[in-house]
């Protein structure tokens, strides 16, 4: 068969892959100039840096298993993370245990209180009693107000803004279950990271995809799903040279966010409906090459209505700066509306609201330490997980035959990430080979 693929992020690669490894013929056509999506990295001081921080998790099978399927899992390294939490104008260690028991932004009570509710999740396995309950409701009642206007609420705001009341518990959980996979007996957390970056990753995939006879092409946009008597049976693509062709398909997957998809192909009323249910936050993200480290840690929340950021991820707290030809790495994290003006500003006006901040975290930060900016803007990066979700994720298989749809809105109840891109899209292409309609 001839297969087409839209978009070459962790998803469409990782399916094509498979696509390819059966005999089939694929072709992947990706709007931007490089592979990876999200995860796709940039040059900093000779070495390659994600556009939005990457890590992966001791329970990330999905990508870990590909990795040793491509031969270069060798290149990951297991690291001891170290978390902050800032609240109350102070920085406060937040990875181990005993941490949490010298959190003195709550009370004794409230810190034993949060430590129960934490392992009470953990064991916790059947997410689907949760499905009805709003996470901002279920935290108050069962953690009490300290712990939830001191942690969560600001934490839960930073991430969905105004929507952070209807996020779904299901979400809650399966951060919970994924941070706990990953620590050891002492409950000290290890992440992981590919030496060589995540690009390794997905240029590993489009060689062995060509090598196997697919093809990856790059600044190739698709216009058009062709249909005929109610079935997918090719694309129309942009070339780099602007001209337009049509190309014939037996099989189509998409991984276009769900308010892109529509704009491709006529879908009845209902799918739409489902796809135009799940809203999208938006992300900008600021990384700072510097000549000083800001902090000791690696991951810091921001539990803080006040400051304009919801997190520091410091990534050279992670990986060394040699990495980088010297320079410490900090990622500046937002999710926001994309009306959001912090969301449309530009690189340095933004720069100018969040500078400002940074001397809360070091007071002897200076702006002098900044080498080089770099600003990142990501129109889908979360999408909004509401109450009874899964009722709403929209089917792989679309109601248009040959035609499939795999996004991080069906990722479900686990968090979008790399790691479950990579396994959905394996999934994904598994069920079209099949022949299954869910």
């Amino acid at each position: 068969m001839r297969i087409g693929v839209i978009g070459a992020g962790a998803a469409g690669l990782a399916a094509a892959f498979d696509f390819a490894r059966a005999g089939h013929g694929v072709t992947v056509y990706e709007a931007a100039p490089f592979a990876g999506g999200q995860a796709s990295t940039i040059e900093v001081g000779g070495g390659r840096l994600e556009l939005g921080y990457h890590h992966l998790f001791t329970n990330d099978s999905a990508i870990l298993g590909l990795m040793t399927e491509l031969g270069i899992d060798g290149s990951m390294r297991w690291i001891p993370s170290t978390v902050g939490i800032y609240t109350d104008g102070k920085v406060y260690r937040w990875s181990t245990p005993l941490d949490l028991l010298r959190f003195g932004a709550i009370s004794l009570r409230d810190r034993i209180r949060f430590g129960l509710l934490a392992k009470r999740l953990e064991r916790m396995k059947d997410w689907r009693s949760l499905e009805g309950v709003p996470a901002a409701q279920w935290i108050r009642d069962n953690a009490g107000s300290s712990v939830y206007e001191k942690v969560w609420e600001p934490l839960l705001r930073g991430k969905f803004g105004d929507r952070f009341e209807s996020i779904g518990m299901p979400w809650f959980w399966s951060k919970i279950q994924t941070r706990f996979a990953s620590r050891d007996r002492l409950g000290r957390e290890k992440l992981g990271y590919p030496v060589n970056s995540f690009d390794e990753v997905f240029e590993t995939l489009v060689e062995q995809i060509q090598a196997k006879g697919g093809q990856v092409h790059l600044n190739t946009p698709v216009t058009r799903v062709l249909v005929e008597d109610g079935a997918a049976n090719g694309l129309r693509v942009k070339r780099p040279d602007g001209s337009e062709a049509d190309e014939p398909f037996d099989l189509v997957l998409s991984t276009t966010p769900s308010f892109a998809f529509p704009e491709l192909v006529d879908l009845p009323d209902a799918y739409v409906e489902k796809l135009n249910a799940v809203e999208y936050m938006g992300a900008v993200v600021m990384i700072l090459e510097m000549t000083h480290p800001l902090t000791s840690v690696y991951w810091m929340n921001i539990a803080d209505h006040e400051v304009p950021f919801l997190g520091l991820i410091e990534h050279t707290n992670l990986m060394p700066p040699e990495m980088y030809g010297g320079s410490h790495v900090l990622y500046l994290t937002n999710y926001l509306e994309r009306h959001d003006d912090l969301y449309l500003m530009s690189e340095d006006d933004l720069l100018e609201v969040y500078l400002p901040y940074l001397a809360r975290f070091n007071p002897s930060f200076d702006r002098s330490w900044i080498k080089r900016v770099h600003h990142n803007r990501v129109s889908a990066a979360q999408p909004v997980i509401g109450t009874n979700y899964s009722e709403r994720i929209p089917e792989h298989q679309t109601p248009v035959r040959n035609l499939f749809l795999a996004n991080t809105t069906q990722i479900y109840p686990e968090d979008r990430g790399t790691n479950y891109s990579v396994r959905m899209g394996r999934e994904v292409a598994a069920m079209m080979l099949r022949g299954d309609d869910e």
